[in-house]
């Protein structure tokens, strides 16, 4: 980024701090998040008594509420997604493990399509932006 950009800081948050960019990012950190969880959940399908983990549920909770506030972009950075053993999963084999290998998979390709999604959302953003100051798109 050119010093001069770096100068202007105060000047690029308020498109930084929009909802929509805001939202994206937090998803985007939270697909990100998943994608491990999913990726342990699937080293550990083998392991006795493992505990499927997942997002926490009480980050899409407050997502949801603090969207609904619309006070999205200002608060949004005191919110983390955070992994948790999935309370929901039953145990399917007699060593007490959770992992569903074939939902595992099924879910890390859902996971990497909303990730893909939301990347090009974020990408776009950060375009959009590049093109209002330079006032040229550069591939």
């Amino acid at each position: 980024m050119a010093p001069a950009l770096l100068n202007q800081g105060n000047v690029l948050d308020p498109i930084f701090q929009t909802d929509n960019y805001q939202l994206s990012r937090k998803l985007l950190d939270a697909a990100a998040l998943r994608h491990e969880a999913i990726a342990t959940n699937i080293a550990n399908a083998e392991t006795p008594g493992f505990r499927r983990l997942d997002l926490a549920p009480d980050f899409s909770v407050q997502l949801k509420a603090r969207m609904a506030a619309g006070d999205f972009a200002r608060t949004s950075d005191r919110l983390r997604p955070v992994l948790a053993e999935d309370q929901t999963a039953r145990s399917i084999r007699p060593d007490g493990t959770t992992v569903e290998i074939e939902r595992e998979l099924l879910a890390m390709n859902r996971n990497a399509v909303e990730f893909d999604y939301l990347s090009e959302v974020v990408s776009n953003n950060l375009k959009q932006l590049r093109i209002a100051i330079t006032g040229r798109n550069v591939g």
